[in-house]
């Protein structure tokens, strides 16, 4: 049974290195040598190359879909969002991770675990995502604009301005536990499984659990690109746009 927090697999002074930490390390290097590998494009494309290039593109295409005048601003932020969560999601489904590990108190201790089973991770990349998107917001539609959001003399606007400003905390918390409880129940719903069946019967449950890491990348970025088109959309712009709808 995985544990609800990440294992200390060693102690570098006074820094703890957990396993999902291990994971994350791993994920990272794999980006970096994929940037690596992008740049050196060649006119008659390999798999990986033809893979980028098809992901690449269909992401970039629905981000213009959704907000095409700041897509620039956006895709990168959500691409990086997707990949980053995407690796981690699946990575926890390599054989020997969550299984291969030291016994610590007669408990097994994994060398290695998804690093978006742990509350840590999920946490960090909610506050990365909400405070980027708040960022952009002051960035792109200026300071006043802004605060307008949140602050106004109509008592109306105001209530509503109230309730947005708090959705910015709620948000963390939902997008990290969103990722958190759907990554983690799956890792313990394979092991469980695995512990009481060996071969066959885990196959159907370790396929859900390849369609839930893309979802939930998905849905992460996703809900991250939606928020950032919003915030960098002007009250008076949205405003135009939704009477030209209802004309």
């Amino acid at each position: 049974m995985a544990a609800f927090s990440a294992e200390t697999i060693l102690q570098i002074g006074q820094v703890p290195i957990t396993n999902s930490l291990l994971d994350t390390i791993i994920v990272d290097a794999l980006l970096i040598w994929g940037i690596f590998s992008l740049r050196k494009l060649s006119m008659v494309p390999g798999v990986f190359q033809n893979i980028a290039e098809y992901a690449i593109d269909g992401f970039y295409n629905l981000t213009t879909n959704i907000t095409p005048k700041h897509a620039g601003k956006i895709f990168p932020w959500f691409m990086s969002f997707f990949v980053f969560i995407f690796l981690s999601n699946w990575s926890g489904l390599i054989p020997g991770f969550g299984t291969i590990g030291f016994y610590r108190n007669g408990e097994l201790v994994p060398y290695l675990r998804a690093a978006t089973s742990d509350i840590n991770t999920t946490a960090g990349l909610a506050i990365l995502s909400v405070f980027v998107t708040q960022g952009m917001g002051i960035a792109t539609v200026g300071l006043k604009e802004y605060v307008s959001r949140y602050v106004s003399w109509n008592p109306i606007n105001l209530f509503v301005g109230i309730l947005e400003f708090v959705g910015i905390f709620t948000s963390i918390i939902s997008l990290s536990f969103r990722l958190f409880g759907n990554i983690f129940a799956g890792e313990v719903l394979l092991s469980t499984i695995s512990s009481m069946f060996a071969f066959l019967l885990p196959l159907p449950f370790l396929m859900l659990e390849v369609i839930v890491g893309f979802v939930q990348a998905l849905v992460f970025s996703m809900l991250t690109m939606v928020a950032m088109a919003i915030i960098t959309t002007p009250h008076h712009e949205s405003s135009e746009s939704e009477g030209g709808e209802h004309k």
